[in-house]
């Protein structure tokens, strides 16, 4: 009887708990919102889907298998999942994608991009911080200061790396570890000014801790990934602050983005102070240096495997280069302009590399989304809200959309960068301020190259998994140089 009265309440206890766990895993399995939800699961509890979300696929496959089998089992282009442990909406709908990015500018990103970029990044701020920051980086990155102050520098350093006789490289590279390095050297000129070698040997190291993966769990305690993005932001933080701290006290060797911050921190009511600028500067670094590489790395594997349009590349920028009084003078404006099979081969290759989500939203009330207008609203506040843009590789819009080829765009306008059928980078107010930035590196980086013979590496492997990987390096093997441009 004894034994029975200690153990009534212990199994009652058990019962009690087995029931509100099975309630919250019914609950998460079957979230409800005041319309209805677009079709889907929501996977395990906490993991969801993100394992097979974050599946590494071949590059040519374009259309992950998770989305494969997820359009096929719903026979829609919404649905909802879980994936980093937050509740999300996938969308292909190129309607819907577009109805997102102009309805709601509030960012959306997982905790872990939020972590990485500090909580209280200007990025994810309300939409008037959000609107002031844009100004400002594309005050920096804009076409007009890309014209004006960046072409020079950028031309530079690219040819720099090119320049085999002064033995500035060896004969063989890698192209994502290439263009990365010059986008650094970029930065830290152009955005911090002159720094000790030790200096920028620290936040060398700083940066290397974020080249995994982004896109993870957001828990953040030691051994995990986020624990190591937070502990060498804050140490990438303190020695930017440090160094901007000084820069503003004697005036000297500033650079370019920083003399434009210090106006700002100078002007009444200015909004902007020390650890702002030191956020922006440290999203800017973070975002360049991951992004608009990768995209380099995937259209010199783009170009390699299309001989007709490494050959007509070839004869694009040789011609460019003869036609120049002076033969050794840097590229222009007008040059970088008139490389129309150039901007050809940057817009298909956008077109190509874009299977991953580009609008990015978490709506901060209960909103209604295409087809389900006339339900009540079908996208709760809080879900993340991902618009993937497969609308690329559509037949309807695309004839043989995946074959990569230039000339489809020709007659056509070679400098858009948005419409419902082509978002490379996103839409609406969060359109990526960096756009003309990265055009500008690619078409930079492929004027060089092609002034030689090369080729890639037959090893080498595009994988998507959110973002673009390498996994056996992208490697350039320059041959000879290109007759007619010594």
């Amino acid at each position: 009887m004894l034994d029975f009265y200690w153990t009534f309440p212990v199994i009652v206890s058990l019962i009690v708990g087995v029931v509100k766990l099975c309630h919250w895993i019914y609950r998460w399995k079957t979230p409800t919102c005041k319309g209805k939800l677009p079709p889907g699961t929501m996977g395990f509890p906490i993991i969801g889907e993100t394992f097979e979300f974050m599946t590494p696929y071949d590059f040519h496959l374009v259309i992950s298998p998770f989305l494969k089998k997820k359009i096929s089992r719903y026979g829609s282009k919404m649905f909802s999942t879980s994936l980093f442990g937050a509740k999300v909406i996938i969308s292909i709908d190129p309607e819907v994608n577009m109805e997102m990015a102009k309805a709601n500018s509030q960012l959306g990103a997982t905790e872990s991009l939020r972590r990485l970029f500090g909580e209280n990044s200007d990025f994810f701020q309300r939409k008037d911080i959000h609107k002031y920051v844009r100004n400002l980086t594309s005050r920096f990155v804009g076409p007009e200061n890309l014209k004006n102050r960046l072409i020079q520098d950028i031309d530079c350093l690219t040819r720099n790396y090119f320049e085999i006789e002064n033995g500035a490289m060896s004969t063989s590279f890698d192209v994502k570890e290439a263009a990365t390095q010059m986008v650094v050297d970029l930065i830290v000129k152009k955005v911090i000014g002159g720094m000790e070698s030790e200096a920028v040997k620290e936040l060398g190291l700083c940066w290397t801790a974020f080249r995994p993966n982004w896109f993870n769990f957001s828990y953040n305690f030691p051994g995990t990934t986020v624990y190591r993005f937070v502990m060498a932001r804050k140490r990438a933080a303190k020695l930017l602050k440090g160094l901007i701290q000084k820069k503003k006290e004697s005036k000297q060797g500033l650079g370019d983005f920083l003399d434009i911050l210090f106006d700002e921190m100078e002007k009444d009511g200015a909004v902007l102070d020390i650890d702002r600028a030191v956020n922006l500067i440290f999203t800017f670094f973070i975002l360049s240096q991951e992004t608009t590489p990768a995209i380099v790395a995937a259209t010199v594997k783009l170009v390699a495997d299309n001989p007709d349009v490494m050959e007509e590349l070839k004869r694009e920028h040789e011609a460019v280069v003869q036609n120049r009084v002076d033969k050794e003078a840097g590229i222009t404006w007008e040059e970088y302009k008139s490389m129309t099979f150039t901007h050809m081969v940057i817009k298909e290759s956008l077109r190509f590399t874009s299977a991953q989500p580009t609008v990015h939203r978490i709506p901060t009330e209960d909103v209604q989304i295409g087809g389900f207008l006339s339900l009540r609203p079908a996208l709760p506040a809080g879900w993340l809200f991902f618009g993937i843009p497969l609308v690329h590789f559509d037949e309807k819009k695309y004839d043989d959309p995946l074959k990569f080829n230039p000339w489809r765009w020709k007659g056509q306008d070679l400098h858009g960068i948005l419409s419902k059928d082509y978002m490379p980078f996103g839409a609406g107010s969060t359109l990526c301020v960096g756009s003309e930035f990265a055009k500008f590196i690619i078409a930079i980086f492929l004027h060089h190259l092609s002034r030689f013979r090369w080729s890639l590496d037959p090893k080498t492997r595009v994988l998507r998994r959110y973002m673009l990987m390498f996994p056996t390096g992208c490697k350039v093997e320059i041959t000879k140089e290109h007759e007619g441009t010594k």
